[in-house]
């Protein structure tokens, strides 16, 4: 007796109750999605970081903000190692004398954690980028390798009419206070201007 083929099996199920399969697995991977973005924020460690606010107009989705950070662009050094684009990548981070987290290093292997030290995970978007210096303007001097890095913190979205407000308000007073997994992913928690929290992402 020929085995079934798994299409022949399919086609044996009605219709029906495979748009009900169908709709049951993609109920579960959305579910799936949203608790670990809520474990991340019920859990993660808190970091705080210095934004650079960029264009807020979604006209699907209402109003949301793109952010850069200063830890977008991380220094490899000259003997930095053939990054390449797409790659997955650690970032350790450490905090300043402000409380901001500033990036101390960059690795293919996620390193050990120690003291106040926080990992996140990122991937890389160019091998060439031009790094952000203290007065928050762009530097392209030397020949150091630099990084951009995307840690799928970089839009955040806002009532809607009020993402111009933030997209036009000095980047010097905009932060964003973020949590970290210990595997490395992040998600957005708190945005505030002046120290202030005008926005806190709900768990679910």
């Amino acid at each position: 007796m020929r085995a079934l083929s798994v299409d022949a099996i399919a086609a044996r199920v009605p219709l029906l109750w495979r748009a009900v399969a169908t709709a049951l697995l993609l109920a579960l991977g959305l579910l799936a999605l949203v608790q670990q973005r809520a474990s991340i924020l019920s859990s993660g460690t808190e970091i705080r970081l210095r934004t650079v606010p960029v264009d807020p107009r979604d006209l699907f989705r209402g109003d949301y903000v793109v952010l850069a950070y200063p830890i977008s662009v991380v220094d490899t050094g000259k003997d930095g190692a053939g990054y390449t684009r797409g790659e997955t990548v650690y970032v350790t981070l450490r905090r300043d004398g402000e409380g901001f987290a500033r990036a101390a290093g960059v690795s293919r292997d996620r390193p050990a954690t120690s003291g106040d030290t926080v990992v996140i995970a990122g991937r890389v978007t160019s091998t060439s980028a031009c790094a952000l210096n203290d007065a928050g303007e762009f530097d392209c001097s030397g020949d150091r390798r630099r990084l951009r890095i995307a840690y799928g913190i970089e839009s955040y979205f806002v009532p809607q009419g009020e993402g111009k407000a933030i997209e036009t308000t000095d980047k010097a007073r905009v932060e964003v206070v973020a949590a970290v997994s210990a595997s490395g992913q992040a998600a957005i928690k708190r945005l505030l201007i002046d120290g202030k929290p005008v926005y806190a992402e709900p768990p679910y």
